[in-house]
């Protein structure tokens, strides 16, 4: 029994070797049969899994044509705030398509790991800014944290809009300065963002629950999304702080 048999027979009782034959049979039929169904069950897994990856892979891929129209149909326009309005539509598309290339290109498909995210995301604004890297330097302190995609769209969206805000108004006379990046997780259930510059800042009377802004409405409708709070300070330059709990949504 211990080297694998599943019964045994005395020799003084060979009445049972027929029984004992035909139930080891049944067995061995139903193990054949659970391994042919474990293996369809598996089977139907990776069919799963790559017909998920393509999905993701074609998400991005329009996207990114979206983007791309976006893009064609700027060159167009001769008002400057209407082209702002188009770049800062392509920028929200394009920090989603990264999403989804993210997942595409990972072995989860359900989390992505959203160091790696940030870092592209935010050297893709900087390069649409055309922002001299080494006048305005970026400084990143981002755990390793991994995200299920419901919470990783509306975080990216949120770190595309307060970036852009820093890139566009804070540094006004392209003056150095720094924008810092910090993402880590105060206890098992809760991740803390925070987003700030050493620019220019707001007026003195500027109101962050008040504001008409849409990025920053925008903000602030994300952070409810993800059931999470945020607070504005506006000392030598700007900060967000946003706390939201990790959530499978």
């Amino acid at each position: 029994m211990k080297a694998g048999a599943h019964d045994y027979i005395i020799k003084g009782n060979l009445a049972r070797l027929i029984p004992a034959v035909a139930r080891e049979l049944r067995e061995a039929q139903v193990r054949r049969e659970r391994k042919q169904a474990e293996e369809q069950i598996k089977a139907s897994l990776q069919e799963k899994e790559v017909l998920l990856k393509e999905i993701h892979h074609r998400v991005k891929n329009n996207l990114q044509i979206i983007s791309s129209l976006l893009n064609l149909q700027a060159e167009y326009l001769k008002d400057n705030q209407a082209i702002e309005v188009f770049k800062d539509s392509q920028n929200r598309i394009e920090s989603m398509a990264l999403i989804h290339e993210k997942l595409y290109q990972s072995q989860d498909l359900a989390r992505i790991n959203f160091t790696d995210y940030i870092q592209d995301l935010v050297t893709n604004l900087f390069y649409s800014y055309n922002v001299n890297s080494s006048a305005i330097t970026l400084k990143m302190n981002v755990e390793e944290v991994f995200l299920v995609i419901d919470a990783a769209i509306p975080c990216g969206l949120i770190i595309n809009e307060l970036i852009s805000n820093s890139l566009k108004y804070a540094f006004p006379q392209r003056e150095p300065g720094e924008i810092s990046i910090d993402f880590c997780s105060l206890e098992a259930n809760l991740f803390t963002l925070t987003i700030s510059d050493n620019g220019v800042g707001f007026a003195q009377d500027f109101d962050f629950q008040a504001t008409e802004s849409l990025g920053l409405r925008l903000v602030k409708g994300l952070t409810h999304q993800i059931q999470g709070n945020i607070d504005c300070s506006n000392n030598n330059g700007v900060k967000y702080k946003i706390t939201f709990p990790n959530i499978n949504f």
